[in-house]
């Protein structure tokens, strides 16, 4: 039988990309509300352009928070302050604020009657055992066996050539970068397996001149050499598959990249959710992660569905798995579970369902409870939702993130095990 050759792409975006600007904005609002208040009820939402920043939502918090402040300190962060901010500063940019308090009828669906006390005896909090969904939907999560943190080659290379194209600017080592990039590798497959690298694409904003060259072609000749010295070889040096003598290698390919950021583009919280999750190698439930606090379903069971597959490709039950989950606003338990093995378990599907049911509770408040979904903020210095918003939510290794955990691998073994022994 001929084998069957495909090529599959995937993208990511550094964090000065604009819609990433308005990702980090909206959960470094989070993180700040989360520290203060570990109950805040939030949905923040950023848009950017030229000279200005909006941010609107609705929270619902015992505590102030800064947000004008928390938006400059992220941009600056980021990079856009001074003479090569281009165009858009933390310093001088308009922000405007439109924020209300979470609709009376969302938190009615979501808060029950039963009350329990906090872990701080000095604070008494009205919360449920059975906390329902902040909103239907239905989320996915995806594993499989391509790469060590159990994630599809092409995103986990793209997302790693973004880091370091953002390294390499904030270390002063090519110091001419500005924060706007992009990075898109494309993988070849074959027999579904990944076989070799086809493309990679790197395009990244920079200073008008380097070193004092303004010639354009100059400029793109040095631009090239250092991307692919600095970036692309450094990424691949410690990569299985390499690019080889027939990988065609792109870099900045319109020839310049000046203009960038929010001066180029206009940005928006949640335009980028196939680069927060998987590439587009998974199906995508739609909702975005970034602004929302853990009762948003959107957020909190797309990390509980990528725990899930994570511990059964893990455990050797498959070697990719999709789970779907599905909720309603106000209901606590799932509507649905559904699992994908794409033809790779090593049982069915149906008994995969079964022993996720079994060993996984995917309750809003079983998942809040498992991950610390509300105190991870404090727990990492005030800031871990905005830096997990760049280089994606799934598959992180530079951040101790709970939902990679593989703990319940030995586990779904054993049931592996007694399935197989039973047939």
């Amino acid at each position: 039988m001929k084998s069957r050759k495909f090529l599959f792409t995937s993208e990511s975006v550094t964090e000065g990309h604009p819609d990433k600007v308005c990702d980090q904005i909206s959960d470094a609002i989070l993180d700040e509300f989360l520290t203060k208040d570990t109950q805040a009820r939030v949905a923040a939402e950023t848009t950017v352009t030229t000279g200005m920043v909006l941010v609107s939502g609705e929270i619902t918090a015992d505590c102030y928070v800064d947000i004008p402040q928390v938006v400059r300190n992220t941009i600056k962060n980021i990079g856009y302050v001074g003479e090569t901010s281009g165009g858009f500063d933390c310093n001088t940019c308009a922000v405007l604020t439109s924020i209300d308090e979470q609709s009376t009828d969302i938190a009615g669906g979501v808060n029950k009657a039963l009350e329990t006390r906090s872990e701080n005896a000095d604070v008494s909090v009205k919360e449920t055992e059975e906390l329902g969904a902040g909103d239907q939907g239905i989320m996915f999560g995806y594993a499989c066996n391509e790469t060590p943190e159990l994630m599809p080659l092409p995103i986990s290379l793209a997302h790693k050539l973004s880091f370091r194209l953002a390294q390499v600017r904030k270390d002063g080592i090519l110091n001419y970068l500005r924060p706007d990039g992009k990075s898109q590798v494309t993988v070849e497959y074959v027999d579904g397996k990944p076989s070799r690298i086809h493309t990679v694409l790197l395009s990244t904003q920079h200073n008008p001149e380097i070193d004092g060259i303004r010639d354009n072609s100059k400029v793109q000749e040095i631009i090239n050499r250092d991307l692919k010295k600095y970036v692309i070889d450094y990424v691949f040096e410690t990569e299985s598959i390499k690019p080889d003598m027939e990988t065609k290698i792109l870099i900045n390919p319109s020839g310049r990249f000046v203009i960038g950021g929010p001066q180029g583009d206009a940005g928006l919280t949640g335009r980028k959710i196939i680069v927060d999750t998987y590439g587009g190698y998974s199906r995508h439930g739609g909702g975005a992660f970034s602004g929302k606090d853990p009762t948003k379903v959107d957020r909190s069971a797309a990390y509980a569905a990528r725990y899930v597959a994570k511990n059964i490709v893990a455990a050797g039950l498959a070697d990719k798995c999709e789970i779907e989950l599905a909720y309603a606003i106000g209901v606590a338990e799932p509507i649905s579970v559904f699992v994908d093995t794409f033809g790779t378990g090593k049982i069915s599907d149906d008994e995969i369902s079964d022993i996720v049911k079994e060993n996984f509770e995917l309750s809003p408040m079983a998942i809040i409870r498992q991950f610390d979904l509300r105190n991870l903020p404090a727990k990492n210095g005030g800031k871990f939702y905005q830096r997990l918003a760049s280089y994606g939510h799934m598959g992180r290794t530079d951040l101790i993130v709970p939902w990679e955990n593989t703990d319940k691998a030995e586990l779904l073994k054993k049931n592996l095990m007694m399935a197989t022994t039973c047939c």
